[in-house]
């Protein structure tokens, strides 16, 4: 017995250890990856054909807005305005009737004064590397630019990279660090399951299904 508990702690202490390595070496390699390619200022980013702007609910619990989709919309069409881009492709999460990111993300471009035919909805956006594998699958782009908050831009162009993807990141504004606490705690996990996807696991999109034209003209 004294030996089964000897050796059940020492794995837990191995794996205590362990963790924290696993996560910052993940972070840093996904950091390492992007370096070069994030930009805060719509008018320094890299031409593209299109942005892919990333998904996330219009409200949180209570029906509060959430500032991480009103600073990525803001972002999104100041990029289109500084003619960076000359379209965009709204992906996210459209799981259930009730639950529509891609919609409410078209909704609020159109009202900052982006065209409404410049913008074309992924609704299989599920997780970012949906988003990611399904601008080139899908949707046929082989450069485009990320927008989204800086450490969700770096995740999304590190797994694009490992996809063959030209990418680039506008950084949309970062959120009070008090509002944000459970979305940066997430992040770091989530750039563990990306190296993950990549190098071990081979994760594929949950859904492609046909070709979507982008209207570029």
């Amino acid at each position: 017995m004294k030996t089964f508990f000897k050796r059940w702690w020492l794995r837990f202490a191995v794996l205590v250890a362990l963790g924290p390595a696993i996560v910052f070496g993940c972070e840093w390699w996904v950091a390492k990856r992007s370096e070069g390619r994030c930009f805060g200022d719509a008018r320094t980013t890299p031409d593209a054909p299109v942005a892919v702007v990333l998904g996330t609910a219009a409200h949180v619990a209570g029906g509060w807005n959430n500032y991480f989709f009103k600073y990525r919309m803001e972002a999104a069409a100041a990029l289109y305005k500084a003619g960076k881009v000359k379209a965009l492709i709204v992906s996210g999460d459209n799981g259930t009737h009730s639950y529509d990111e891609p919609t409410d993300m078209k909704l609020a471009l159109i009202k900052l004064g982006v065209p409404e035919g410049k913008i074309v909805c992924d609704y299989a956006g599920f997780r970012t590397l949906d988003s990611v594998v399904r601008a080139r699958e899908v949707f046929g782009q082989q450069r485009v630019i990320f927008v989204s908050q800086r450490f969700h831009n770096a995740r999304a162009i590190y797994l694009a990279r490992a996809f063959g993807i030209e990418a680039y990141g506008l950084n949309a504004k970062d959120v009070p660090l008090k509002l944000s606490v459970k979305t940066f705690l997430r992040e770091k996990l989530a750039c563990v399951k990306a190296v993950l996807d990549v190098n071990l696991l081979g994760t594929q999109p949950k859904f492609l299904g046909e070709k979507v034209a982008v209207p570029l003209d």
